[in-house]
């Protein structure tokens, strides 16, 4: 099925799906006489679209651009948080507030279970990410999937009861940035997701790390601190948006393409730079194309992440996470 919100650059691919669509239901209708040449010369130009859409959806989402992959994962029918632990886990149980404030809409968490019928793993896990919201109402509810401190304070919470009854964490990071209102610097907004940082990097549990959509700033590696770090093949992470970046550059939002190229924020790239560990493969199209077999690939990934790192000790996860994290960033002279 057509997605309904289509960006510019699949507008040519959508006209041909369009036409291929009322061709098939001109066929179907009846009015071409099923002896008439018509009728199978009909069905060999539909045959003929049909690999025509099929090698330009190929020429398309083979051949993004940094900016159109960013794009990608703003796709307001993207799977977020709460799709992915439905079609991924069992027996989910939201926890609510940080005990301090109050509850941030804006981060989700609980205790989940990750289970494989086939193999016959299952694991209790702790289930934590952003949530944005579909429509103008359930947005600002969510806070458009920007958290506050309350939201952080909360994610540690529970991070902490993980570690406490020795479940492994699970973080699935989507959001344009941290909340930036004043409110939210008054509550300590910066300590917050420091206090993550310093936090998540000693925890003794495995933890892993999945950017799904969107990975903007602080706001993202405020839950990003992990053994494994994946992302999504269409999801974009970096310190700054293309959009902001280009602001600050040229004074203005129409160099937001050439700062996404600059930026390096894709997943190839962050790949090869050693940031993120691994890419989780989309269906062709994004992962809203088929949410169901984006959700069985990941699903497949976590399961086998977590059968390298459950073995290991505590003192070993603490002290190979560190290490991976400070080495981030330096390079060596000749």
């Amino acid at each position: 099925m057509a997605a309904k919100v289509v960006l510019d650059f699949e507008k040519p691919l959508y006209e041909l799906e369009e036409k291929l669509s009322e061709m098939r239901v001109y066929l179907k209708s009846g009015e071409v006489d099923s002896l008439s040449e018509g009728r199978s010369g009909l069905k060999r130009e539909i045959e003929a679209l049909e690999a025509k859409v099929e090698s330009l959806r190929k020429t398309i989402y083979k051949n993004l651009t940094r900016w159109q992959k960013v794009q990608l994962a703003r796709h307001p029918e993207r799977p977020y948080t709460l799709d992915y632990i439905y079609m991924m886990m069992k027996d989910f149980v939201e926890l609510s507030g940080d005990r301090n404030f109050g509850d941030d809409k804006a981060i989700i968490g609980g205790f989940a279970r990750l289970a494989d019928e086939a193999t016959g793993f299952s694991q209790s896990v702790m289930v934590i990410g952003h949530q944005k919201g579909r429509d103008t109402k359930s947005n600002l509810y969510r806070n458009f999937g920007m958290a506050q401190p309350e939201g952080y304070r909360k994610a540690l919470r529970l991070m902490k009861m993980a570690e406490k009854f020795r479940k492994p964490v699970i973080t699935l990071i989507d959001t344009p940035g941290a909340f930036p209102g004043i409110e939210a610097e008054e509550r300590g907004q910066a300590e917050a997701i420091a206090r993550n940082l310093y936090e998540m990097a000693s925890l003794k549990v495995p933890i892993i790390c999945v950017i799904i959509g969107e990975g903007a700033s602080g706001g993202a590696i405020g839950i990003g601190v992990g053994d494994r770090i994946l992302m999504a093949e269409n999801a974009w992470y970096s310190v700054i948006s293309p959009e902001s970046c280009s602001s600050i550059l040229w004074r203005s939002w129409n160099f937001k393409e050439q700062a996404a190229e600059a930026l390096k924020l894709t997943a190839d790239d962050l790949l090869a730079q050693g940031i993120i560990d691994r890419i989780v493969t989309e269906p062709l199209g994004g992962a809203h194309h088929n949410p169901e077999e984006m959700a069985a690939t990941l699903k497949a990934i976590l399961i086998e992440e977590l059968q390298g790192l459950l073995p290991k000790a505590p003192t070993t996860l603490v002290d190979e996470r560190i290490a991976k994290f400070s080495l981030m960033g330096v390079w060596e002279e000749s």
